[in-house]
């Protein structure tokens, strides 16, 4: 039985409002009970969203999924608008507690220099993002109840499973704190960056790369590393990796028939083997938290697939940081219908418009009923 939660209680806040307690649920209303009734028969229609014959269907155009953006959408004075809604407020201040130091005030006034640091910008993207739900919540609470799956672009995906109830807030807090930390040192270590890539048909990236990858090494630069790092639309992928495989990628770029090449507001080559170093750190983090299983499907960026459980979280997770975001390959999982059918209403929660614009380029049908609750 599944039942409404929306704890208060410090060291085990929620952005979900549902679990799966059928001790509590005994207690409820039997109007609350009506409600978990329809979000139950939402999930099943979801698990099978292409069988309409066993059970009433349902309205894709009630329910909704929430997405997330990660590290590099962080600006000064993000989350300002936010502060007018109390529940906002409220999760920064718990932040600060975790954290012992004002993360808002970082948000809000910077510097720049010190929020684009990894340690720093992945907390504030996080926090922000779960900050603009209470806005969502006040103004469309029907989108929260009705939510039936969620998804994060790297960082971002941890917001998307304390959202699903896979883990509370304040302990999520202190994880990312861990994975900013220890990917901070990772790019301490080996100066990496990385650079969005547009390109055409004739564009062979892979090898591209492979160039980029052994001009480092013919000049003495100590087990370079050149690859793609996000899988973001159509002709358009993230690259990552050692400073001086970018530059050469950036020098060469007409020879190597890429069309555009812009690099990112990031401290180093995320989602790459230079960031070997954190798994380790992250992994230890992650198993000292009591996980539970996600109350409404969370895709994992590994391989575009849902979580099955809070197992599958523990191991998958962690990989992450080393491995390619399919962002890509998770829309498609994530808006596949069948023909002809409507699409649930989307929100990106959190700073920036960016994943909206690129479910644009892989979905156009999905991205009409898009929004966005900016922080």
């Amino acid at each position: 039985m599944l039942a409404v939660r929306k704890t208060r209680v410090f060291g085990n806040l929620s952005w979900s409002r549902w679990r799966s307690d059928a001790a509590k649920a005994t207690t409820d209303s039997a109007s609350t009970l009506g409600d978990a009734n329809k979000r139950q028969q939402l999930l099943n229609e979801l698990a099978e969203p292409m069988d309409q014959k066993r059970r009433p269907a349902i309205d894709p155009k009630e329910t909704s999924v929430m997405l997330f953006p990660g590290q590099g959408t962080q600006y000064v004075g993000m989350a300002k608008d936010l502060l007018r809604f109390p529940g906002a407020r409220h999760i920064f201040e718990l932040a600060n507690q975790v954290l012992n130091y004002d993360l808002l005030k970082i948000c809000l006034e910077g510097p720049r220099e010190k929020l684009n640091r990894t340690e720093h910008a992945q907390l504030a993207v996080m926090v922000s993002s779960l900050a603009a739900l209470e806005q969502l919540r006040e103004e469309r609470p029907h989108a929260i109840e009705n939510c039936v799956a969620a998804a994060g672009f790297s960082l971002g995906e941890i917001t998307a499973l304390v959202y699903a109830g896979a883990m509370p807030f304040d302990k999520a807090v202190k994880l990312v704190q861990v994975r900013a930390t220890a990917m901070q040192a990772a790019c301490d270590r080996a100066a990496g960056a990385m650079a969005m890539i547009l390109y055409g048909p004739d564009t062979n990236l892979g090898e591209a790369c492979a160039k980029a990858q052994q001009w480092c090494l013919d000049r003495g630069v100590e087990s370079p590393y050149c690859g793609i790092a996000n899988y973001m639309y159509p002709h358009c992928k993230v690259v990552a990796g050692n400073v001086e495989a970018l530059e050469f990628l950036e020098k060469n770029a007409k020879a190597l028939k890429i069309r555009r090449i812009k690099r990112l507001a990031v401290s180093g080559a995320f989602h790459t083997p230079l960031m070997q170093t954190a798994v380790e750190p992250f992994t230890k983090a992650l198993k000292s938290l009591s996980l539970q299983d996600p109350i409404i499907r969370v895709y994992s960026n590994v391989d575009g697939k849902p979580y099955r459980n809070a197992r599958n979280i523990l191991v998958q997770l962690p990989k992450q940081i080393v491995r390619p975001v399919k962002w890509e390959q998770t829309l498609h999982e994530m808006y596949e219908r069948k023909q002809g059918a409507d699409f649930p209403r989307t929100f990106e929660c959190g700073p920036g418009k960016g994943l909206l614009q690129v479910l644009e380029k892989v979905n156009a049908k999905a991205a009409q009923s898009c929004l966005n609750v900016s922080a």
